[in-house]
């Protein structure tokens, strides 16, 4: 399989808020530590400020969602929940009125959704790695190089095989909606520039606590290291990891460019996010509002990913002003990855129900020959 460039869209986004550990799903947290230290903020002044901007109020609704996720209010995720927020108000008059809550505010992912799963809470929008707690055959979605590029990968998830997905979560007590992106865990290292296989022989990466990852980077001959997401860049600035991988955000606005020489876009993972919501607050609602929520996760869904691109393009750009260097990284090369990491995706594929699996790849293989 090959890897294209990511789409470019233009936009406007600021880049100086520090953003906690953007997309990295250790600790069962779509961005572990993406949030974690701001958790203590002003609830109440978030939604003051909310509402200052808001024509409507929470009191005159009828419904009451809070939505939570553990990125800042500087993500592009927080813009696309913003972005459903307005859709919903709008469509409903104000008979559903949503408070948001960034910077793990609520929880952290899987806090998040077992909320929801209680009635406690109405949205979340995490990383997938944390839904596999809940849904096995989400473990798919970490395996390397298995999309092709982003249009592959959302033509799949919003293909039949990515509703089965997001159905299976009505037996945990959760209503899948829509897919977000999260986006592509790119490496960053201080000892050389990485843009073939044979280059990542001897390096210590750290990663996260995640069986395919670690297997995949041993594979390649580097030797992957867990390390907590708090003490990387320490640990990256004292020399006892050569180097780490987390998606462009993470990168540049924990700024490891200080610590690190080196950006290779590998793109070795695709990271999606779901779209959740409480399956008692879901039922709740009368049939034309199930519609209008429905509708509004995946309308603010385009939004927000356009808006992720747009932001990972600038970011690059940022990156390279910083003094990193950016290695790229061919198709081919990505390739040989690929066929070099294969057998760590097939040993965790055996793990699998067996159709699903089946069915998984071949929506992939037809969505690549689709967009080729």
């Amino acid at each position: 399989m090959k890897k294209k460039a990511v789409l470019s869209v233009t936009m406007a986004f600021g880049l100086t808020a520090v953003l906690a550990a953007c997309g990295d799903a250790e600790n069962n947290n779509g961005g572990a530590d993406n949030g974690a230290n701001n958790a203590e903020e002003n609830v109440s002044d978030n939604n003051e400020a909310e509402a200052a901007n808001s024509e409507y109020s929470s009191g005159d609704a009828s419904y009451v969602i809070e939505a939570g996720i553990g990125l800042n209010n500087q993500h592009p995720q927080y813009e696309g929940l913003l972005r459903f927020k307005e859709i919903v108000e709008e469509a409903t008059d104000g008979d559903v009125y949503v408070e948001t809550y960034h910077s793990s505010q609520l929880g952290d992912d899987r806090e998040m959704m077992e909320a929801l799963q209680l009635g406690s809470q109405e949205v979340t929008i995490p990383s997938t790695a944390p839904v596999t707690n809940f849904v096995e055959e989400y473990a798919i979605l970490d395996f390397p190089f298995l999309f092709a590029n982003e249009d592959v990968a959302m033509e799949v998830l919003n293909g039949e095989i990515g509703d089965e997905l997001l159905d299976s979560l009505e037996d945990q007590e959760m209503v899948g909606l829509a897919w977000w992106e999260n986006g592509y865990r790119d490496l960053t290292n201080s000892t050389q520039p990485v843009e073939t296989a044979e280059d990542f022989q001897g390096l210590t990466i750290r990663t996260m606590e995640n069986e395919v990852h670690l297997e995949a980077f041993s594979e390649l001959g580097a030797n992957p290291t867990p390390m907590a997401f708090g003490e990387l860049f320490t640990g990256m600035q004292q020399g006892t990891v050569d180097g780490q991988e987390n998606p462009l955000a993470t990168i540049y606005l924990e700024g490891f460019y200080e610590v690190q020489d080196y950006y290779s876009d590998t793109n070795h993972v695709y990271s999606p996010f779901v779209f959740l919501m409480s399956k008692q607050f879901y039922d709740s609602l009368p049939d034309d509002y199930q519609e209008i929520v429905g509708d509004a996760a995946q309308e603010a869904g385009e939004f927000q990913i356009e808006q992720n691109r747009a932001q990972n393009e600038e970011l690059l750009d940022a990156l390279i002003d910083e003094g990193m260097e950016h290695s790229e990284v061919t198709d081919e090369a990505r390739e040989e990855m690929a066929e070099i990491v294969q057998p760590v995706n097939d040993q965790f594929a055996e793990q699998l129900d067996q159709d699903f699996v089946e069915r998984f790849f071949q929506a992939v293989e037809e969505a690549e020959e689709m967009h080729q």
